[in-house]
């Protein structure tokens, strides 16, 4: 390959990686491959000055502006950093920049914190506006996702008439450990880690979802101070804490030895922080010398970002054991022989899924390296084969849940191996919680605290045991009290006749989700007609696949969920369908909602379109007979006025259903 054909190759690999891990939150590699990258082309570009381009990713700062958030120019450019990769590097950059001040030169170093960078601006002492990065020039307007930030001051008192800070907004391990765990339940896709979820959550169109994952910010810059002179870093830094910021530990270093000593104080220590970082920040600290070095088109020259290496090790798989995930997810783990790694002892490492097992190979008794990179967990990265001991077999997942001895089944479109058990008790907290959520037996009051409480307190192992409960001894649950119990105690009887499209849906089956148990219940008088339905009978109903059918009959016919079954037809939960369909005027019609209604909820709407023998759907395509268009209706209406699809208002979808 040649230079320029590489260069373009690079260019196109990392504009890919820039934009899944900047615009979408959802990086592809990790950061250490990423700057690998970069650094290949800075070489090749640094050496072929003709092939440099202003589009290079080498000349750019960051992602792009998203559509949904409007753009913020920013008063003050917020720059990239340089990274050096070792000491030797690190000497190298404060050589130039002391013999470019032609003195020795006083230095800060700060940890790096690993989350999304943002402006916030202040008028007359109250917060104004917050804005990401974006491409350094122009950002996202965030405000009313900053002012959910309860660490972040939105009233400053004695500040300049107009102050313009940069901070790092993150998610604390504590917090991100709580919200996986939370989504875990919810049978969400998990975040990769803290900076991933840090950055979705501070991009939500809805603030009171960014509220509710609890960010933090640390302050690490003055970006405009109006009417205000600083002498240093390190005095801007102190002011914004007098003014109640969350401000960025620094340490003030005097020498390349200093600087070393705290890089390698803050890397050895990064596992007893509230954050993650990957990496301790180098600035010159005096004002006037960071003026006089100037930038360059992306980044300072009086700072840079040490980057902490992937640290890897060698050690023993002594075990393979296989844990059940709260969605009933079997992972596979290896229990390895103890080793120090990135600051922490380690003695498990995750193995992902069975694919991963038979790419690396990996058996009990195997050397392997191991590697902790950003992730919480360490992962293997190689079997070290020329150490294999003899008489060792391939790991097989398997085929019975080693919690509660159902079989297990693979997805059909992705490489999760899952139980099929209606009583796992690895799943009972995330089946209690579905059984009762909204959208499936609808039982008000029993959230995922309450449910946490009744299983502590061995109230219920299953969720037919919730309509076995007295309010005596829910009563006796903690924070629970009288009025509680018997409050939880009459919504637990009144979701005895929701009917059988509800209970289709609480049973969790596998794409049997609310439209599928409606779709069912208008089909099936009761649940016991419907168990006695086939695989065929069940895939000659519209929007009823063979895997949807499969699944539905499996679960059906398993020997856990007809003890279910039972239990909740002797305390009485009604079995029979509640589906009323009123006429078929609206039958093979697709309708696609979009915008806020003023008459209905979207699920109301949804209902009333069922009713009258129709489909709601989320997506337009083709397919699709109508979209209802409300306020704000977004990029669903541009997608049917391209594609001709009939636009109806809410008045007159109203006179539709008259």
């Amino acid at each position: 390959m040649d230079v320029k054909t590489e260069i373009e190759s690079l260019r196109k690999e990392l504009r890919l990686h820039s934009h899944a891990y900047y615009d979408n939150d959802a990086p592809t590699i990790s950061d250490f491959e990423y700057d690998a990258l970069m650094r290949r082309l800075e070489e090749l570009e640094n050496a072929h000055p003709e092939l440099i381009t202003p589009d290079s990713p080498t000349q750019r700062v960051g992602g792009s502006v998203l559509s949904q958030f409007a753009p913020v120019h920013h008063l003050v450019p917020l720059e990239s950093l340089n990274d050096v990769f070792s000491f030797e590097e690190l000497e190298g950059f404060l050589t130039r920049t002391n013999e470019a001040l032609s003195k020795s030169a006083l230095y800060t170093v700060e940890p790096k914190i690993d989350g999304l960078s943002v402006a916030v601006e202040y008028l007359g002492g109250r917060l104004y506006r917050g804005a990401t990065r974006g491409d350094g020039v122009t950002g996202e307007d965030v405000t009313e996702n900053i002012k959910t930030i309860q660490s972040l001051p939105k009233t400053l008192v004695g500040a300049p008439d107009r102050l313009i800070v940069r901070g790092e907004v993150y998610m604390s391990k504590e917090t991100f450990t709580r919200l996986n765990a939370q989504r875990e339940i919810n049978g969400e896709k998990l975040f990769a880690n803290p900076r991933n979820a840090a950055a979705g959550s501070l991009r939500q169109l809805d603030s009171q979802i960014c509220a509710e994952r609890c960010l933090d910010i640390i302050v690490f810059n003055v970006q405009y101070a109006q009417n205000t002179q600083f002498q240093s870093h390190a005095e801007t830094l102190d002011a914004l804490s007098a003014l109640g910021f969350p401000v960025v530990p620094y340490k003030l270093c005097e020498s390349a030895e200093n600087c070393r000593e705290q890089i390698s104080y803050l890397g050895e220590n990064r596992d007893e922080l509230p954050y993650d970082i990957d990496g301790a920040v180098i600035k010159i600290d005096k004002l006037s010398e960071r003026e006089k070095l100037g930038s360059t088109a992306k980044a300072p020259r009086w700072a840079a970002a040490y980057k902490y290496p992937p640290e890897k090790k060698q050690t023993v798989v002594e075990d393979i054991v296989v844990q059940v995930g709260r969605t009933g997810v079997l992972t596979p783990k290896a229990v390895v022989t103890p080793v120090r790694l990135a600051g922490t002892t380690v003695t498990n490492a995750t193995l992902h899924n069975q694919d991963i097992i038979d790419k690396l190979d990996v058996r009990i008794g195997d050397t392997v390296l191991i590697q902790k990179a950003g992730e919480i967990i360490p992962e293997i990265l190689e079997v070290i084969k020329d150490k294999r001991p003899e008489g060792t077999v391939p790991f097989k997942l398997p085929e019975i849940c080693p919690e509660c001895g159902c079989p297990v089944v693979r997805d059909e479109d992705g490489t999760a191996i899952r139980c099929t058990g209606a009583e796992c008790p690895a799943q009972l907290l995330r089946n209690i919680a579905h059984f009762a959520s909204r959208g499936a037996m609808d039982i008000e009051g029993l959230g995922i605290s309450v449910a946490e409480a009744l299983i502590g307190k061995g109230l219920i192992s299953t969720p037919a045991d919730l309509y076995y409960l007295d309010a005596q001894s829910v009563a006796a649950v903690e924070r629970m009290g009288k009025k509680s119990a018997e409050n939880l105690m009459a919504a637990i009887e009144k979701s005895k006749d929701n009917g059988l499209a509800r209970l289709l849906c609480a049973f969790g089956i596998r794409q049997v989700g609310q439209k599928a148990a409606k779709v069912l219940a208008s089909r099936y008088e009761n649940l016991d007609r419907l168990s006695a339905a086939t695989v065929e009978e069940l895939t000659a109903i519209p929007d009823i696949g063979p895997i949807t059918a499969q699944y539905l009959t499996g679960w059906l016919s398993s020997p856990q969920s007809k003890h279910q079954i039972e239990l909740l037809r002797n305390a009485g939960v009604s079995f029979e369908s509640r589906e009323e369909r009123l006429d078929d005027r609206f039958a093979g019609k697709t309708f696609v909602l979009t915008g806020s209604l003023q008459s209905f909820s979207r699920d109301e709407a949804s209902a009333i379109i069922e009713k009258y023998g129709g489909k709601a759907s989320g997506s337009v395509s083709k397919k699709t007979s109508f979209v209802v268009a409300g306020e704000a209706a977004g990029s669903k209406l541009v997608k049917a006025q391209d594609l001709g699809i009939p636009i109806l208002s809410e008045d007159e979808f109203k006179e539709m259903i008259k």
